[in-house]
């Protein structure tokens, strides 16, 4: 189910991403692109609203997904929360470490 959850995060991130840049903030984007006219046969004038609601639904749907994805990752066990694991645990050296050279003490 976290894998699910994952996936349908990554496209719903994917999405949001590219209705926020076919965006432009000073009016234009989009709708500019195919004329702006008020009377257009495929509604281009309602395009900023189309691209308005798509990102907050978008981004209402990254949070709930991100909400729910706590329920399902596994909580760590009591072995493993009390003992930080080591990047050298279990391996073995293979040569063995060089001894360092004799300290020689000065005459005072």
């Amino acid at each position: 189910m976290l894998v699910a959850l994952v996936i349908l995060a990554i496209v719903a991130c994917v999405l949001l991403i590219l209705v926020v840049l076919v965006q432009n903030p000073k009016g234009g984007g989009l709708s500019s692109t195919f004329g702006g006219m008020s009377n257009q046969v495929m509604g281009v004038q309602r395009t900023t609203d189309f691209l308005e609601k798509s990102t907050w639904t978008l981004m209402g749907a990254v949070a709930l997904i991100a909400l729910f994805s706590v329920f399902f990752v596994s909580a760590p066990t009591e072995a493993t929360a009390d003992k930080p694991k080591s990047a050298f645990e279990g391996t073995e050296l293979t040569t063995p470490m060089p001894s360092a050279p004799p300290v020689q003490q000065r005459a005072q």
